[in-house]
């Protein structure tokens, strides 16, 4: 069943709900709605019927009640939930700053809708290879469960933070922040 709530009813609810800062969406239960025809894409566009949604603070104030249960993802207010679908992560990162070096590194992560978080042990990166080519797709966790996928430019960019350290054994490429090391990929694997 397809349910086609009013996307500015849905963001008025919230809105009065929310208050400052992401809404305890973790703490909402309401019954399930159904589906909604919104769908995340790859790259992080956020499409309503088929078509881009080209409000960005309609969109960020989706991402500020997107709950992920059971790997299936919901906007969620106080009295209702519907779900999404998501290709991919459901936030995208589109840039990243360290501060710092070494095992001091401190480096945040900017979300296309208005997340900031700084990679270490509540907020880590991870690394999906493509089994067929090979291809990094890079990950961060932003915030109960919801990851962002790192967009190309801003991994790039790590990529020249990365150092080489040893881990169970294997020597491995990869990134300091907040006191943790990401590895990326096994440094053999580097030509």
């Amino acid at each position: 069943m397809i349910v086609k709530p009013q996307a500015d009813d849905l963001a008025a609810a919230v809105t009065r709900a929310a208050g400052k800062g992401p809404p305890p969406v973790h703490l909402w239960n309401p019954p399930f709605c159904g589906d909604i025809d919104i769908r995340i894409a790859r790259d992080g566009l956020w499409y309503y019927l088929g078509t881009p949604i080209g409000r960005q603070p309609l969109v960020d104030l989706f991402a500020s009640i997107l709950k992920v249960e059971d790997g299936q993802y919901f906007l969620v207010t106080p009295a209702e939930k519907v779900r999404i679908r998501v290709e991919d992560a459901p936030l995208f990162v589109v840039d990243a700053e360290a501060r710092g070096q070494g095992k001091d590194q401190q480096i945040s992560f900017h979300t296309r809708t208005g997340d900031v978080v700084v990679a270490g042990p509540d907020h880590r990166i991870r690394v999906e290879r493509d089994p067929e080519d090979g291809e990094p797709s890079p990950y961060i966790h932003i915030r109960r469960g919801l990851e962002a996928r790192i967009d190309r430019k801003t991994f790039y960019r790590l990529v020249d933070l990365c150092t080489h350290e040893p881990l169970d054994g294997t020597s491995w490429f990869g990134l300091w922040s907040g006191g943790c090391f990401f590895p990326l990929i096994p440094s053999s694997e580097l030509s």
